[in-house]
Order: C-alpha cells, then sequence, then structure tokens
C-alpha cells in the first residue's frame, strides 16, 4: 500500500511540474499555435535598438514564442509592416545569433530580421532581400582609453580588440594592423561588460549600436573606420537585410515589395523612436535598491525561467531514470544458452551501448542543436522548443544513470544472487524483487547528483532559444546593463534550488534507510510470567 502511495505521489508530481512549467511558458505558444495566419520573424531580441525583449506590450511590441516576455525595435517595427501587409500576426522566435540560420533553413522561422548583413557566405545558405538599413563601421572605446584618438588604422597597434562572433565586424578587425584580436563574443551585452571591465579596449559595430550603448553610457566613444585611408569592406557587408529561405520566392518578392513602400524619412523616424523606447539603465528610484526595482519589473521573467528550470530538470531526470532502468536492466541479462537469443541479444547490447556513449560522449548543447533543428531539417518534423529540450535532457540523463543503474546492480553482492536462485526464482523475479530495491537505493545518491546537474545544465538549451532561467537572466543583463549584480542574483537562485533539492532527497534516503536497530535480542517478547514458570515446576 505504501508503495502504491509513492507511485501516485511521484505521478502527480510530475503532473504538477509540467502544468506549473507550461503555465509559465504558455501564452505566446498557444497563440501562435491558434493562429495558422502568423509570421514568424527570427532576431535575438538583444540586440537594442535593432531588437530587445521587454516584459509588456507597450509601445507595440510583439510577443515572443515560448515566453511570457515581448519583443520591441526597430526590426520589429518593419516586421509588423511586413505582416500587415500579408495579414499575418507577427510572432518573434528568440534565437541566439548562431542559431538563426539553421532555424531558418529547418522552417522553425519565416523570415530572420535581426539587423543581419547579407554576406557571400550567407548567401550560399539563404537569400536576401533588398537592403534595409545601411551602416557605418565602428570601433566603440572609452572616453579615456588611450586609442579614443585613432586617426588611422595602424593608431589601434596593441588594442585588444574584439566582436560578435559569425559576423563581418570580427573579420574587420584583421585590417586594424598590430591590434590583438581577441575571442569573439556571444552577444553585444557580454562586448559593453568587457568594455567597462577594462578586459578589452574596444569592440568593432555599426555606428547604431554606439547611439544605442551612449544613450546608456555617455563614457564611450565612436571611431569611425569607413573614413580612415586603407579601410575596405564590400557594399553588402555594409547593409542589413532580411534573410528568407531558399526556394520560398513568393515570400521574398512580398518583402521586396513592402521595403519599397517605406521611406528613407520612415525609417529614420523608426530607428530614431527605437533608440528612444529601447531599455535603459539606472531606473531604481531613491527609495528602492536595484534588487527590488527588477523584480518589480521582470519578476515574471524571472518566474517564468525558474518554472521552466524545473520543468525540464524534473521530468528530464524522471524519464532519463527510467530509460536508464531499461537500459541497465537489459545490460546485465545474462547470456542466453540459444545460438539465435545470444546474438539477438548481443545486438541489442551493443545498440545500447552505442547509444551510451553518444551521449556521454558529446556536450548537451551539440546534442540539443543536432536534434532541435536536425530533425527539423531533415524530417520535417517541427518539435517545440519545449518538448524537444525535454527530450534532450531524458536521452541525455538516461545514458548517464543506464551506467549508474548497471553499476549498481553489478555491485550487488553473488550471494543475493544465488540465494534467490536456491529459492527457485526466475531471472525477472530475482531482478524485480530482490536485486533492484537494493541497487535503486544504493544509486540513489548519484540519481540526486544527476538532478542537481540537470538543473545547471539546462542552462545550455539557451542554444534552441529555451527561456530557463540562465536564458532569462541574460535578457534581463542585456537590457538593464546590470550584469555582474544580474548573474550573481541568477546564481543565488541556482544555489537555493540545488540547495533546496540536495536537502529533499537526503531526507528521502533517510527515510529510506528505515530502523538500524536490528538487535534480536532486545525485540524478543518474553512468553508467560514467572509464576507460570513455578506453577509449571
Amino acid at each position: 500500500m505504501k508503495s502504491r502511495f509513492r507511485w501516485i505521489a511521484a505521478l502527480m508530481t510530475v503532473l504538477l511540474s509540467i502544468f506549473i512549467g507550461f503555465n509559465f511558458n504558455s501564452h505566446s505558444t498557444q497563440a501562435a499555435k491558434k493562429d495558422s495566419g502568423t509570421l514568424k520573424i527570427g532576431m535575438e531580441a538583444n540586440y537594442p535598438p535593432y531588437n530587445w525583449t521587454q516584459p509588456t506590450k507597450t509601445n507595440g511590441a510583439v510577443p515572443i514564442d515560448g515566453s511570457n516576455s515581448y519583443a520591441n525595435g526597430y526590426d520589429v517595427q518593419i516586421a509588423k509592416i511586413i505582416g500587415k501587409r500579408l495579414h499575418k500576426k507577427v510572432v518573434v522566435e528568440k534565437t541566439q545569433w548562431d542559431g538563426l540560420l539553421p532555424a531558418l533553413t529547418s522552417g522553425k522561422i519565416d523570415l530572420i530580421i535581426a539587423g543581419m548583413s547579407p554576406t557571400a557566405e550567407r548567401r550560399k545558405a539563404i537569400n536576401f532581400s533588398e537592403p534595409y538599413r545601411k551602416s557605418t563601421f565602428v570601433v566603440i572605446t572609452n572616453k579615456a582609453s588611450k586609442y579614443s584618438n585613432a586617426k588611422k588604422l595602424s593608431d589601434f597597434k596593441g588594442a585588444k580588440l574584439t566582436a560578435q562572433q559569425g559576423t563581418l565586424h570580427y573579420d574587420l578587425i584583421k585590417q586594424l594592423k598590430g591590434s590583438k584580436r581577441e575571442p569573439a563574443m556571444r552577444d553585444f551585452s557580454a562586448m559593453r561588460q568587457s568594455l567597462s571591465s577594462g578586459t578589452i579596449d574596444g569592440y568593432v559595430a555599426e555606428d547604431i549600436e554606439f547611439e544605442s550603448y551612449h544613450n546608456v553610457n555617455p563614457n564611450i566613444i565612436a571611431i569611425n573606420l569607413n573614413k580612415m585611408a586603407g579601410f575596405k569592406v564590400d557594399h553588402d557587408d555594409s547593409v542589413t537585410s532580411i534573410g528568407v529561405k531558399k526556394g520560398n520566392t513568393k515570400l521574398l518578392n512580398e518583402v521586396n515589395a513592402t521595403l519599397r513602400t517605406i521611406s528613407n524619412k520612415k525609417r529614420d523616424q523608426l530607428m530614431s523612436q527605437a533608440i528612444r523606447e529601447q531599455p535603459k539603465a539606472g531606473n531604481e528610484t531613491k527609495n528602492e535598491n536595484w534588487l527590488v526595482t527588477t523584480w518589480k519589473q521582470y519578476g515574471g521573467m524571472i518566474m517564468s525561467g525558474i518554472g521552466m528550470t524545473l520543468l525540464l530538470a524534473l521530468v528530464g531526470t524522471i524519464v532519463g531514470f527510467f530509460i536508464g532502468l531499461l537500459v541497465g536492466i537489459v545490460r546485465t541479462i545474462p547470456t542466453p544458452t540459444t545460438r539465435g537469443k545470444r546474438w539477438a541479444l548481443n545486438f541489442v547490447k551493443w545498440l545500447l551501448s552505442v547509444y551510451v556513449e553518444i551521449f556521454r560522449g558529446t556536450p548537451m548543447m551539440v546534442q540539443a542543436a543536432v536534434i532541435y533543428y536536425g530533425i527539423a531539417q531533415f524530417w520535417h518534423l517541427n518539435l517545440n522548443r519545449t518538448v524537444a529540450a525535454l527530450i534532450i535532457v531524458s536521452i541525455n540523463t538516461g545514458a548517464y544513470l543506464a551506467e549508474v543503474i548497471r553499476g549498481g546492480i553489478i555491485s550487488t553482492p553473488e550471494g543475493q544472487f544465488e540465494a534467490a536462485s536456491a529459492l527457485g526464482m526466475t531471472h525477472n523475479q530475482r531482478m524485480w524483487h530482490i536485486i533492484l530495491p537494493q541497487a535503486i537505493k544504493n544509486c540513489l545518491p548519484s540519481i540526486t547528483n544527476e538532478f542537481i546537474v540537470n538543473i545547471k545544465d539546462t542552462s545550455v538549451l539557451s542554444i534552441i532559444s529555451v527561456s530557463e532561467l540562465f536564458f532569462v537572466g541574460t535578457t534581463i543583463a542585456s537590457q538593464s546593463f546590470k550584469f555582474f549584480p544580474t548573474y550573481l542574483m541568477i546564481s543565488a537562485i541556482y544555489l537555493i534550488l540545488t540547495f533546496t533539492i540536495t536537502r529533499i532527497f537526503n531526507f528521502i534516503e533517510k527515510r529510506l534507510e528505515g530502523n538500524k536497530n536490528y538487535n534480536l535480542m532486545a525485540n524478543q517478547v518474553q512468553v508467560g510470567t514467572p509464576k507460570d514458570a513455578e506453577a509449571n515446576n
């Protein structure tokens, strides 16, 4: 009866976790599914004034699919004009920069509108519309830097410079002879933080990035590279266009026709409006500290991230446990005596070994990219990113726990098998009634550790833009420009989650240990009384 109650409680916990996680991340996803006339736009939503994330739909923001947040900015307003012409509702698919192209080619999104330049390399993978904005390239540095007065390319000799990963900006640093090209960074938020902390001397970007950053940090300066002798850049590299999947000529023609209706004056107005409306730092009042203001403004996003993180970790660990249990049992089945069964079992064991080695030997981030984008591109199955994340965490956890449970089964004393066999038990009876209860109990600390690891490792799922805790924290840091406090707060939340889970499982372990007092003499019940004994005599 107790065993049945435990299973019911575990099932209810899973269902409650699923409900909470999807409830925190449902409104945009459901909107996108119900509305067949949806135009899915891929962007970082983390590159003001082109695009950014905000907690409300003010100033004409549009919903971000899979979260309770909204996107706004110059790119969003351009997308809304295109959506209006196509009679479609615009929904943003928030995607990291290096995931935009695979998202488009795999059919996850309809358009890339993210300040992307139509370089020759990108044209090999996707088509581009006519330009919707022209840019000037600059080096952004601090006013107090010795490179702030650079007049020619050689003046950057010795400067530690960087740019965004996967962009032309990073290649342009090569033209600044003598400069030290630091490793590329994932987004502008990281570069801004590095510049303010002094780990780099500057970064290459577009002039509009300077206007955006200068709006919140007046202590920076932009050095125009286009005006320097010897600086060369192709026309296609200095403009931004809209990415369209190859073969979708109809949509490309519609986009181009829409862009032709937007005058240069209107485009400048939209950009000026975006610069005014972009998130600004230093919004705390005199009576409130940064933490209070952050929770008031981004509390919903943070709770959404916590809910998604717990959902992925809990469901992934439970499903992974059953996968690992099944794999561990199969890999410990004794070798059959008949040749056919022996070959079949060896083949199954070989397949399971391949599964374990692949998912233990490759990073979860790579697995996420391959499964999420690969399935869509090669099998045309457009998985929901949350479903994909649950599958990824589950099979990854299953591979690790398979070895843990196999080790627990093998480490069970041989006498247990022999005693069960002496009682006439079959292999299945020995496994289910004698071996597995002991093995699982012994493996519980490792299962707890895997649960804790999953809470932290869900952060790598940002590669497929799952709005878990770390992804939300990165968004808040980029919007508030408070990088150290934000990441310190996110670290504290992770610590609270892992600490709580550890204590819960420690309690469960103690409950499973039972009574350690096995003194039989102390538990004996005296039969009869002294008077009875005298009477017998």
